[in-house]
């Protein structure tokens, strides 16, 4: 069976009637709150991410936790809190997410969890450096029913590889990957959908060729390359692709660069998915890094209080009257789409 339709068939098996009425309900909120530019939210997240920490064993460039400079305090997801929390969505959740700041596999309950939400019937993803996928935690992985492994992987040489991901070790990342598809063959799973993310900046870009002949050796599913987002992009950056189509940065007439998407007045993302911090903080995206708005803190209120209150309200109409004058929005690719 090809390979995206065995990740197919996988996803829509986790579906439930009331997850499917959840996403008309999104949907049909998100489009009539564009019609009458008035927030409406009928819903609750469809997409949810979860941070398993904010600790990170790499120093990349352009990351909060490889930079060490995160303002907000750092630490591990608690198991305790995690399954209350995800006991109060589990039924209306479809993806579950374990990643935002820092490498999941340093959490040592990480894997308990991605079980516990598997359990729930939820479809579980993660994002890793893969340096921690030794050959226990690779079977760990497999048993805990985890449907989809993202590993960054942006050069296929040492080299290269370092240019971005910086004190990280390629062959580890490679044989970690090795591990993974070994115990998926030893255990006869189908899961998970393991995918090698290239993300395209300046010097690896000549090596988008190779990523693909290193992915089909290995046996990875899939490969997918990723714009980089860069901070100080204005004057130009040397990590800024000079292949345009892989840019998120278009250079203007005087020499600057500037965002290429638009900023349309409205985000599907602040519609059907939000963040969850390690300590039980809500923000409404990936791009609040810092979690610099904080809509509601999860030890204090549940989460449909918290997902209906008012400084999420608040929050969605300044969307609705200006993205511009939001500052995580200014350097977004994605927020407007549907289906993102």
């Amino acid at each position: 069976m090809p390979i995206y339709l065995t990740d197919s068939i996988n996803f829509v098996r986790k579906l439930r009637p009331a997850r499917v009425w959840n996403v008309v309900k999104l949907f049909l909120s998100f489009h009539l709150t564009r019609w009458l530019r008035r927030p409406i939210q009928w819903g609750v997240p469809m997409t949810v991410s979860i941070e398993p920490t904010t600790a990170c064993n790499l120093r990349c460039p352009e990351c909060p936790s490889g930079l060490r400079s995160f303002s907000r305090p750092t630490g591990n997801l608690k198991q305790d809190f995690f399954r209350k929390t995800i006991d109060e969505m589990y039924k209306e959740l479809i993806y579950l997410i374990f990643y935002f700041q820092g490498e999941p596999y340093i959490n040592p309950g990480f894997l308990d969890m991605v079980k516990y939400a598997n359990q729930k019937g939820i479809y579980t993803i993660t994002s890793t450096n893969g340096h921690f996928l030794n050959d226990e935690n690779a079977r760990k992985t497999i048993e805990s029913g985890l449907d989809r492994m993202i590993i960054s992987v942006d050069g296929t040489t040492q080299e290269v590889y370092e240019n971005y991901r910086k004190a990280g070790k390629l062959e580890s990342v490679l044989q970690g990957a090795r591990n993974v598809v070994k115990w998926k063959k030893k255990l006869n799973s189908k899961t998970p959908h393991i995918i090698f993310q290239f993300l395209v900046v300046r010097p690896n870009e000549h090596q988008i060729p190779e990523i693909y002949k290193l992915a089909e050796e290995i046996g990875v599913d899939e490969v997918k390359l990723k714009t980089a987002q860069v901070y100080d992009y204005e004057n130009g950056n040397p990590l800024i692709p000079t292949i345009d189509k892989y840019a998120r940065y278009a250079q203007q007439e005087d020499g600057t660069y500037t965002v290429k998407n638009e900023l349309l007045n409205h985000c599907w993302k602040l519609w059907h998915a939000c963040v969850i911090t390690w300590d039980g903080m809500v923000v409404p995206c990936c791009f609040d890094k810092d979690a610099s708005h904080r809509l509601g803190d999860l030890k204090q209120q549940s989460f449909k209080e918290l997902w209906h209150g008012e400084a999420y309200q608040e929050f969605r109409t300044s969307l609705l009257k200006g993205r511009d004058q939001i500052d995580i929005c200014t350097n977004c690719t994605e927020g407007c789409k549907v289906w993102a």
